[in-house]
């Protein structure tokens, strides 16, 4: 599966996460960093919440139930991300088709990861995390709107805003990453590399 770019608005179904303290080791167990590339990595995405030892499907964790099943949007507990740095589980979550957590808070290194992956993650008080998460407890599979451009989330008759910096916001609405705003800079950096490239050989001849 490939990455979905992202627009001004993220929509879909959400789905209630509302454990603590969820870190980069659950979202994706270390058993599951032998690959050396970013692909299948879905299956592993929370996989010791969504298996169980033989690897059948726990019915008791949300994503394994409809109308979950569906979800893109989460909406988590206090202090997800936390852990280690491993970016395999910020890219194990977009292969599972997850777009956006919106929650209170979430750990430095997983928060940049995200950022630079196109996973979206709209800070919101204790408050509303609780209203949103009661909301998307729906059976009927509740959506739940982020607009990015405005900074806004709508979920039925809910439209609270929520905190991104500037920078996390104009790279999701862009569909960007560090490497590809480098390169809106190569003209630039190819020269610098020419001048430096010049300035070196007077100094050995001198």
């Amino acid at each position: 599966m490939k990455d979905k770019q992202m627009t001004k608005t993220i929509k879909g179904i959400a789905a209630p996460l509302p454990l603590t303290n969820v870190d980069t080791d659950v979202i994706m167990p270390k058993r599951f960093l032998i690959t050396i590339t970013r692909e299948g990595l879905a299956d592993g995405t929370f996989a010791d919440l969504r298996f169980d030892n033989v690897g059948q499907q726990r019915p008791e964790f949300i994503l394994n139930n409809a109308p979950w099943t569906q979800a893109t949007i989460l909406v988590v507990g206090d202090n997800f991300g936390c852990g280690s740095s491993r970016e395999h589980a910020v890219w194990g979550m977009r292969q599972l088709e997850i777009d956006a957590c919106i929650g209170t808070g979430f750990a430095g290194i997983f928060y940049d990861n995200a950022r630079k992956n196109g996973l979206a993650l709209p800070v919101v008080s204790p408050e509303t995390r609780d209203a949103l998460l009661q909301f998307a407890s729906n059976t009927s599979g509740a959506e739940i709107s982020i607009d990015l451009d405005s900074r806004t989330i709508t979920a039925g008759e809910i439209s609270v805003p929520f905190e991104m910096d500037d920078a996390t916001r104009t790279s999701l609405i862009r569909g960007r990453d560090d490497t590809l705003d480098s390169l809106e800079h190569a003209g630039a950096i190819r020269d610098f590399e020419a001048g430096l490239d010049g300035r070196m050989r007077v100094s050995v001849i001198k």
